[in-house]
């Protein structure tokens, strides 16, 4: 264990890299642990938000479960747990529900989360080929995709409707500074697009007014001010996090089980194991290292991290794709500025007055960003098939995945019995798998598909070559 901790001082030249076992002098350590929070900040505590979890708590969690993974991957594998996206779809789906309160959201997540541990040791002892066999790229692709696109009645419903102009200006600046500002101003656009959001709440209220709106599908507008800080100013500077949450449970809380919600977390686990098998083939590259003997414990780390988390009221948590930016602009791969970049989030999970501010984010800001954030989690449901070469010129991949996708975007119902049933995301997520497995390996030989084949089977047929003429005595 001591090992672990005794990373090599060095000083490199400029551009030189610098291993995960060592680091740079502490000073300038400290200063990347800093900007390493920075990067994960903005989404670790928006996606608590929208799944009615307390963001303090999340921040304080991802400190832990940060430290938490590197132990167990022994400073191999170097990555910030932040808040995950892959259950916020689930999660809106067991608030639906009259009895869907916040214990039973970080029950379920629990239970997913002992899942991926499982799924981890499998991995570990098995290879990291068995991910490749069950769950290919085609199928994590459809998955990833229909959690994203299944968010898009949370955001037309919940946030945007808040502050419909404030939603539009915040959701144009995030687009504008991912794409236009330079290397690590860009990684940090959800952040940017919160304060830019909340400055320009500010203005809205001292310029207009009140606005009247309400906070939820289905309840009564009201006049009230975008910004309020009476939490702010009632909150605590020093303490453990505390209170209720919206819907009365307490913010650190005993999780509670019901298997229909378990269910429709169990998705996200697929999601997880694509986000992370992808993150740490994308640290091994950078590193120049086989980090595969460490893929299962990467993914063991981060479902058990999320067990912990949610034992406690927290939030689900993954490798974040924001820090492993800020690696791959800085060349400094040091585990060292993880740990220091965790201390710090532990440190301000216990500044309630921290959280309150957080806690105070306007509706119309929310809005702007998961209207972003949601539509970049469906999308990369596309990016995985573009990358892994997915042909949807075969019908296993097109047909094989359509019925899927549209069932778990759609939010289609299969009722089993009159107290248990299928629907949305967890419906999609099985007809997905279940379909394509079915089909793949199985069918005619093609070489090609087109949507033409659908209603005319002699789309198939071999065609003449280019500049080839046909026998004159079939003209």
């Amino acid at each position: 264990m001591s090992t672990m901790f005794s990373w090599r001082v060095v000083t490199p030249a400029p551009g030189e890299p610098v291993a995960p076992g060592e680091r740079l002098p502490w000073g300038r350590t400290v200063g990347l642990g800093a900007q390493h929070v920075v990067a994960m900040f903005g989404a670790t505590f928006v996606f608590p938000l929208v799944m009615g979890l307390d963001p303090n708590l999340a921040i304080m969690f991802s400190g832990i479960c940060t430290i938490l993974f590197l132990l167990v991957t022994s400073n191999k594998v170097p990555s910030y747990l932040g808040t995950s996206a892959s259950f916020v779809a689930s999660v809106a789906a067991i608030r639906a529900h009259d009895n869907g309160d916040s214990s039973y959201v970080t029950g379920a997540i629990l239970v997913a989360g002992l899942v991926l541990g499982a799924v981890g040791i499998l991995v570990h002892f098995a290879g990291a080929e068995v991910i490749h066999k069950v769950l290919p790229p085609a199928v994590t692709g459809a998955v990833v995709m229909l959690i994203g696109f299944n968010l898009a009645p949370v955001v037309a419903g919940i946030y945007w409707p808040q502050d419909q102009w404030i939603a539009l200006a915040t959701a144009a600046f995030m687009v504008c500074a991912a794409c236009l500002l330079p290397g690590f101003w860009a990684r940090i656009a959800v952040l940017l697009a919160l304060v830019f959001g909340y400055l320009l709440s500010w203005v809205a209220d001292a310029l207009f007014g009140q606005i009247n709106s309400c906070g939820g599908a289905g309840c009564k507008p009201i006049d009230h001010d975008r910004i309020s800080w009476t939490a702010v100013k009632a909150a605590d500077w020093v303490g453990l996090p505390h209170g209720k949450l919206t819907d009365g449970v307490s913010v650190v809380h005993s999780p509670s089980f019901n298997l229909t919600f378990i269910l429709l977390v169990l998705p996200g686990v697929i999601a997880l194991i694509a986000e992370n098998t992808g993150h740490v083939k994308a640290v091994a590259e950078m590193t120049k290292t086989d980090l595969d003997p460490y893929m299962g414990r990467a993914l063991a780390a981060d479902g058990f991290a999320t067990a912990l988390s949610s034992a406690f009221g927290g939030s689900p948590t993954t490798t974040y794709a924001e820090n492993i930016g800020v690696m791959g602009a800085t060349k400094v791969y040091s585990t060292a500025a993880y740990y220091v970049a965790a201390i710090v989030a532990i440190l301000l999970g216990l500044c309630p007055k921290f959280g309150a501010i957080v806690s105070a984010t306007p509706g119309g800001v929310l809005g702007g960003i998961t209207v972003i954030l949601y539509g970049m989690i469906g999308l990369v449901g596309a990016k995985i098939w573009v990358e892994n070469g997915v042909d949807f010129g075969d019908p296993v991949n097109l047909v094989g995945l359509s019925a899927g996708l549209i069932a778990g975007i759609g939010g289609v119902t299969l009722k089993i019995t009159d107290n248990f049933e299928l629907s949305g995301i967890a419906l999609g997520t099985i007809m997905v798998i279940v379909f394509y497995h079915l089909v793949n390996g199985r069918g005619p030989s093609r070489t090609h598909y087109t949507t033409q084949a659908l209603s005319h089977p002699e789309a198939d047929e071999p065609r003449p070559e280019p500049g080839h003429r046909a026998d004159p005595s079939q003209e």
